[in-house]
């Protein structure tokens, strides 16, 4: 009985994976309301600022908060607040508005990025979870490619890219209602108690340490990428706003790609070698993108790099979960806050890019992956 309830409970909970991937959603929202409210590259990437600063902020009290509302209802927390952020912008659109709707949506996702992998873990036997989680993360970079495209085609066709906003609203309401109709077997409580002292203090491991700054700057080049690539194709190749977001949904196909045939080569190869020959390929491809201007051949190397990049954070979270297997509450919280990482790089990039070009900006992410080969030698 208890395998038939896991095999129902397991659709529901994978498919939150995909209200967590709304937080992709910041890169061409970043780009619509910089053409809407004429502003700068700076001031515009303030969006991914306010959602990604509460990953540092919010991921360890969630950890807590969790202990004390049980995983799965952390999780409905979490759709409830990402709700009311799809909803405010499309109430009232504002440049105030949207910053608002924006934290909220940071604050919705962290609280989803503590919350859902342990509460997979309740539905799906150990020697499945890593291969469940793989899969959540394809789920999510689904949302995350679907994201530009419906909002081009909002643009395009009803004179709107905000209709993106109720459309993601209703999926919402149907993955918590889900959810919340589900029965999920009771729930391992952890016995270990988090804290940002006992958090920190795990940054004295070395290899902890490196993971650490891996995560932020993965998710640096990963938010990098998905605020830049329309700006970065407008000024190589002339071209509008909307032709330009097709970036964007190139490079979050080739993640959803990457992560599923990830996932079936990360059965057989090692982790490390994995890692290391990614960036080896990636840092060449990278520089050859700064210099050509051919539409076709950007959008070709676009696509590779979201290949490459596609495992690099699931490699490094893994890693460090097996480090400390009996800490791995408070590694876990640790990693969530370098997703902060995400305000970081971006505006770096906006400010080079308000004070020379796009592809100085750009240039930036080059040394961020030169980190990760660094990190991954020392696996």
């Amino acid at each position: 009985m208890q395998k038939k309830t896991s095999n129902v409970a397991l659709l529901p909970v994978l498919f939150g994976f995909f209200i967590m991937g709304f937080v992709d959603l910041v890169g061409i929202a970043t780009n619509y309301v910089k053409k809407d409210f004429s502003l700068t590259d700076s001031i515009s990437n303030l969006l991914p600022m306010m959602l990604f600063l509460w990953f540092a902020i919010l991921s360890v009290p969630t950890g807590l908060l969790m202990n004390k509302m049980g995983r799965k209802n952390t999780v409905l927390l979490s759709m409830f607040v990402s709700l009311l952020a799809m909803l405010l912008p499309f109430i009232s659109y504002s440049f105030v508005a949207i910053l608002v709707a924006f934290s909220l949506l940071g604050i919705g996702n962290t609280i989803i990025q503590v919350a859902l992998n342990p509460l997979l873990s309740n539905v799906v036997s150990g020697d499945r979870l890593a291969s469940s989680i793989t899969f959540g993360q394809f789920v999510k970079a689904i949302a995350a490619f679907l994201g530009p495209i419906i909002a081009a085609y909002a643009s395009l066709h009803y004179g709107s890219w905000k209709l993106i906003f109720p459309v993601y609203a209703i999926v919402t309401i149907l993955s918590a209602l889900w959810l919340f109709l589900t029965p999920i077997e009771k729930e391992k409580v952890s016995q270990s108690t988090t804290s940002f002292a006992g958090c920190f203090k795990l940054l004295q491991d070395k290899l902890i340490l490196l993971l650490f700054i891996g995560i932020v700057f993965v998710v640096g080049i990963d938010v990098g990428l998905n605020t830049s690539i329309p700006k970065f194709l407008m000024e190589k190749c002339s071209i509008s706003l909307e032709d330009a977001s097709w970036g964007i949904s190139l490079y979050f196909i080739a993640r959803t790609v990457g992560s599923f045939v990830g996932a079936l080569l990360l059965v057989k190869l090692s982790a490390k070698k994995f890692f290391m020959y990614s960036m080896v390929a990636l840092i060449p491809l990278f520089i050859i993108m700064l210099f050509v201007s051919q539409l076709w051949m950007l959008f070709a190397l676009i696509f590779i790099v979201g290949l490459l990049i596609a495992n690099v954070f699931s490699i490094i979270f893994s890693v460090a979960l097996k480090r400390l297997p009996e800490r791995a509450n408070e590694v876990s919280g640790l990693m969530v806050m370098g997703i902060a990482g995400g305000a970081l790089m971006p505006m770096i990039m906006a400010l080079i890019s308000d004070a020379s070009n796009q592809t100085f900006g750009f240039a930036v992410l080059l040394l961020a992956i030169i980190y990760l080969l660094f990190t991954s030698f020392k696996l």
